[in-house]
């Protein structure tokens, strides 16, 4: 009421003063409304996902920790708290520490994503009555996504665990790895969706993989499905300061139906498929040092060794195809065996959306840091989750379930032999 107040004297006096300061009005900061991802909240799936989990407190009480804010660094402080615990929580959830929060599955990824978007709306709405910039708004939802995206933890975890519990001390001879994941997507084809890559980050997140050369720990973060985000930078932010430090990193998404895929190579190419704020970018990838950009990067994955494994019940496929204009030519041609000297690419082997773009852009970052003859990394996809058969309105069911864990448990296996392998 305070703030009602404020504004509507605020209005007398511009009435009083007959409209003589349009400028100093219109300087002031606007209030954003929701994103198209956003609004998804209000909808019936996301309430019940949120409520059978225990996460629909999540925002309010980012809210509440807003309106006592009395200074935009208390803010800040508060975001970044809120943040770092929604992250925090959702991989104790999913790794079996604390309450569940209610009958959804553990290895769900979807209450993260939800009670995200429930803080990013707070934030993106929120008035304080000592006023807030565009830039500090900004700032503070950049605070948010990093943080509750285990962005900002991509250092040594401190809950260190083998896969029978027992913390881990730091050491030479442990590996590191490092994984990354996506939120859910085309939420508007089915709300329900989760994404199997973002469920492996959380069910992985500061857990070791034993393998034959000795333990390796496993530090993931997850993307949003957005081009904005790429585009400012968010994976090289993120990667720069720990790719020289790692023995072994792997971005995951989910891919084809039934079957897992290594991407040989990535195109620097976005086809234009609408991101999760219904927008899309048909374009070359922009990167920092445009002339210096090559077309396509590849995997340095041990990919032989991965594809003749037995890892799990899904296939997995050594994919070379890519789609090229070739040198001197206007039109596009498929490619079973990868690009040709010279072309251009329109698709990686993992298509042209933002799965090729985080492959494309970790691997050329690996290159530019000269890390490409002794870092092991790409891309690899996993099958689609599905549901049970036959179920088209509820948001879990017991083959949903086992599919995401199987998927967990493949990706998890494929780590080790290409940990072994490197």
């Amino acid at each position: 009421m305070n703030s009602l107040r404020i504004r509507l004297g605020v209005l007398g006096l511009a009435l009083l003063a007959g409209f003589t300061a349009p400028t100093a009005a219109s300087a002031a900061a606007s209030v954003p409304s929701p994103t198209v991802e956003e609004q998804r909240l209000d909808k019936d799936v996301p309430r019940e996902i949120l409520r059978r989990s225990g996460f629909d407190s999540v925002a309010p009480r980012l809210g509440r920790a807003l309106d006592a804010a009395r200074s935009y660094g208390q803010a800040r402080r508060a975001v970044a708290r809120e943040g770092t615990e929604l992250w925090r929580r959702a991989v104790d959830r999913a790794q079996g520490r604390g309450p569940a929060g209610g009958d959804l599955s553990r290895d769900d990824d979807r209450p993260l994503y939800w009670a995200r978007l429930g803080m990013t709306r707070e934030v993106r709405t929120w008035e304080p009555e000592f006023g807030v910039t565009d830039r500090q708004r900004a700032a503070l939802l950049d605070e948010l996504e990093r943080t509750s995206r285990g962005q900002a933890d991509l250092l040594p975890h401190s809950r260190l665990r083998a896969s029978g519990g027992t913390p881990l001390p730091h050491g030479k001879g442990l590996k590191r790895i490092l994984v990354t994941g996506f939120d859910p997507f085309t939420l508007d084809r089915d709300i329900r969706i989760s994404n199997p890559s973002g469920a492996t980050a959380l069910a992985l997140d500061g857990t070791v993989v034993e393998t034959a050369d000795g333990p390796a720990r496993v530090e993931t973060a997850v993307f949003p499905v957005r081009w904005r985000d790429f585009t400012e930078g968010t994976v090289e932010r993120t990667l720069r300061p720990h790719l020289p430090k790692a023995d072994l990193f792997m971005t995951v998404s989910q891919g084809r139906v039934g079957r897992f895929d290594v991407e040989r190579t990535n195109g620097a190419w976005r086809g234009g498929f609408a991101d999760n704020d219904n927008i899309g970018r048909t374009e070359t990838v922009p990167v920092t040092d445009p002339a210096s950009q090559p077309q396509w990067t590849t995997t340095t994955l041990p990919y032989r060794a991965i594809v003749a494994a037995d890892t799990g019940r899904f296939p997995v496929y050594d994919n070379t195809g890519v789609t090229e204009i070739p040198a001197g030519g206007t039109e596009p041609v498929v490619r079973p065996d990868g690009p040709t000297p010279g072309s251009t690419a329109r698709a990686g082997g993992g298509g042209d959306y933002l799965s090729n773009e985080i492959a494309y852009r970790a691997t050329l970052l690996r290159d530019r840091l000269g890390l490409h003859d002794v870092l092991p990394g790409g891309h690899v996809h996993t099958p689609v989750l599905q549901f049970g058969a036959g179920n088209t309105t509820e948001v879990t069911d017991p083959e949903f379930v086992r599919n995401r864990l199987d998927i967990i448990r493949q990706v998890r296996t494929i780590l080790r032999v290409a940990a072994e392998e490197s």
